[in-house]
């Protein structure tokens, strides 16, 4: 299904150690990532593969979310090159397509960046998931974070499972899960709620939430049925 080559830049050096790195042009702290190793495997990509979508970890970069996860997994090749030390010489964003930030925190190097985005790409992939159906309801599928859930048993030292979920209607535990996703972005991040898409029993159902109401407030007032 994937195929994944770990590409070291020192088999692309020239001199007897290896060197990757060099001091920065105008002094400051830390070493810089040459562009020649960098060029040179790129090259060697180009020679083996078709015409990669080519990204690079920059903490400046976008911060990568799960709509760029769905794009880069539309890609057939992807190269992404991991930034070390103080970062990669300028030139070598001329390969660049894109930018890419994991979040605001500072890493040693761009390869758990890397891993991130790896992981969030391929597990969209065609046959990668043994359920489809679990990556549609992931947390921000829909913009919105993800609802809770349970499993067995249903009461665990004293705390039990929502009744609604062991009711048996399918129609009212949907319901529960859409009010439980819109309670628990706007606790964590309301800022998405300004880009998701909500109906209007959506924005219903938010108001509720703002007004403190729980779901089984609702179902007892008979305004969710």
């Amino acid at each position: 299904l994937v195929e994944i080559n770990a590409i070291n830049l020192r088999d692309f050096t020239t001199d007897k150690h290896k060197t990757v790195d060099d001091v920065v042009y105008g002094g400051g702290p830390g070493m810089l990532l040459k562009p020649e190793p960098i060029f040179k495997a790129f090259d060697y990509i180009k020679n083996i593969s078709k015409n990669p979508y080519t990204i690079i970890t920059e903490p400046w970069g976008k911060t990568f979310n799960q709509e760029m996860a769905r794009k880069l997994a539309e890609k057939e090749e992807i190269v992404i090159i991991c930034g070390r030390y103080e970062g990669v010489d300028e030139r070598v964003k001329t390969l660049v397509d894109e930018e890419i930030s994991i979040g605001d925190y500072i890493l040693s190097g761009g390869e758990p960046a890397a891993l991130v985005i790896m992981d969030s790409v391929i597990r969209l992939l065609p046959g990668v998931l043994s359920d489809d159906e679990s990556k549609e309801v992931d947390s921000f599928s829909d913009g919105l974070l993800g609802y809770p859930n349970y499993t067995r048993p249903a009461e665990f030292r004293g705390m039990k499972v929502p009744e609604v979920l062991l009711s048996g209607n399918h129609k009212l535990i949907e319901k529960w899960r859409r009010f439980q996703k819109l309670k628990r972005t706007y606790k964590n991040r309301p800022d998405l709620l300004e880009k998701a898409k909500l109906s209007v029993e959506d924005k219903q159902l938010l108001k509720y939430i703002i007004e403190g109401k729980e779901f089984e407030d609702l179902i007892k007032e008979g305004k969710i049925a």
